[in-house]
């Protein structure tokens, strides 16, 4: 977004935009990595989804690590489900809002991935 024009993306850059946002369901942060390393330089739009996606899956891993750790002391049993839920609705949220051709930022994402 620094010096990258918007204009409207291509039906097949919202796909593989979506695409990159749904993968996170089923296959955590790998998906969008892979969508991200191959498709960052064909499209401003795929590289700021995938990113995006990518962000919020390791954000939600790193949740998961900690709920893990946290079934010690029975928390644990209640955060896994909350983010296992949070993690499908703000994943099609994104996917949905892209496939439009809009841009989607998660509400709570660590930004590790520029």
């Amino acid at each position: 977004m620094n010096d990258i024009e918007q204009s409207n993306p291509s039906k097949d850059d919202c796909n593989i935009a979506m695409l990159a946002h749904l993968l996170g369901i089923f296959t955590g942060f790998v998906g969008a990595l892979i969508i991200w390393l191959l498709k960052k330089d064909s499209s401003a739009f795929i590289n700021e989804e995938a990113r995006e996606a990518l962000n919020f899956q390791i954000t939600i891993t790193i949740g998961y690590l900690i709920a893990s750790v946290l079934m010690f002391i029975l928390i644990g049993m209640l955060l896994l489900p909350i983010l296992y839920v949070a993690n499908i609705i703000f994943c099609i949220l994104g996917a949905v809002a892209t496939s439009k051709g809009q841009s989607y930022r998660y509400p709570f994402a660590v930004r590790l991935v520029q």
